[in-house]
């Protein structure tokens, strides 16, 4: 949790990490961005575990306590300095994860 913490104050990384504005409007729309950028990563990084989890060789490596080490709270493979190069023609093969299904979604 502490890293991920550490991650917040990179990704918003104007005023060493604090929340600023003219008033309290804008450090509210500053926390929101802040918590919408922080769900993408960690639901990007869920998405991710389940592709690796779903290969059979990662499923006879991993033992019981390595899965319960495993959390979506991670960022050490994000860029968030430097330069980002995006090729429209490549992507993600993000359709290889699993879509929820309708009873969790009821619940």
């Amino acid at each position: 949790m502490e890293n991920w913490n550490s991650a917040s104050k990179d990704i918003f990384y104007g005023k060493a990490g604090n929340l600023t504005g003219e008033d309290r409007e804008h450090a509210e729309v500053s926390a929101l961005a802040l918590h919408l950028i922080q769900a993408a990563i960690a639901y990007l990084n869920t998405i991710m575990i389940q592709i690796v989890l779903r290969d059979p060789a990662w499923q006879k490596r991993l033992t019981p306590a390595d899965r319960r080490g495993l959390s979506a709270l991670f960022w050490t493979h994000l860029n968030l300095y430097g330069r980002f190069e995006l090729d429209m023609n490549t992507h993600l093969d993000l359709d290889t994860a699993p879509s929820p299904r309708l009873s969790d979604q009821e619940t």
